[in-house]
């Protein structure tokens, strides 16, 4: 049994120390607040985890048997190793296709831009009309506005194709300004809790609670819906120099 034990814990050891690499390397990169909660990716986490922290060590824990030949063991162990860097590998391509590229305000609302929400096309044209604030694989995540183009055959355009299930101005970086331009619309975007949409009204109420915990107020119109894959945030924003406060979770 000690030599089970033994295999277990290096196997567990070795699964914990590369699972932490790639999910602390995208975490601090990428998905660090509020971007994990935004993406929505705990199923493919939970994946990763039980299959790199829990089957795959198991497995060991089950087939190290000391009486085995050592290159049946080690055949046994490494078919185990391979199947978990296939599901380590695919999860991390998930993660790095679903990572935060952008945090837009667009109109009325705050969303999370994924990378995987920006096509080939949108990324070409705006490597032409917007190289600035066009995509790279290296980017971190970048606060900007998207604000609808001035022309009103293309803002119809788009309003059109959105309503439909295609592509939103969040999709297009070639539309994209930065943050500082729409700070004045956002201004006007501002909200008291209670007139915030895309929460109900336990939910305001938690987050009135939240607020109130955090010294924030709750009558001032200083507060904004903050969208991704999940449930939304609320952004609380000063109203004055319109730095963040803080975001709040309605669960």
């Amino acid at each position: 049994m000690r030599f089970r034990l033994k295999a277990f814990g290096l196997h567990l050891l070795g699964s914990a120390t590369a699972l932490t690499l790639v999910l602390g390397t995208l975490y601090l990169g990428w998905y660090h607040w509020p971007g994990w909660y935004l993406s929505d990716v705990k199923n493919v986490v939970f994946v990763l985890m039980g299959v790199d922290l829990a089957l795959g060590p198991l497995m060991t824990l089950i087939i190290a048997n000391p009486r085995k030949p050592r290159r049946e063991l080690v055949r046994d162990i490494s078919i185990i190793v391979a199947v978990q860097l296939l599901a380590l590998g695919y999860g991390s391509e998930q993660l790095w296709a679903g990572r935060p590229l952008y945090y837009a305000f667009s109109e009325t609302v705050l969303q999370a831009v994924q990378a995987y929400d920006l096509n080939d096309a949108e990324v070409a044209l705006a490597e032409k009309q917007n190289s600035p604030l066009r995509p790279h694989w290296y980017n971190l995540p970048r606060w900007i506005w998207a604000p609808l183009p001035q022309d009103p055959l293309e803002r119809d355009k788009i309003a059109k194709a959105a309503i439909l299930g295609g592509d939103d101005v969040i999709s297009m970086p070639r539309y994209f300004q930065p943050w500082q331009a729409g700070t004045s619309a956002l201004r006007t975007q501002l909200k008291p809790v209670d007139k915030v949409t895309y929460f109900t009204r336990p939910q305001k109420e938690r987050l009135k609670e939240r607020m109130q915990a955090a010294g924030l107020p709750v009558d001032q119109a200083n507060s904004i819906p903050f969208t991704g894959r999940g449930l939304p945030l609320l952004a609380v924003f000063d109203p004055l120099t319109l730095q963040i406060k803080a975001y709040l979770s309605p669960k």
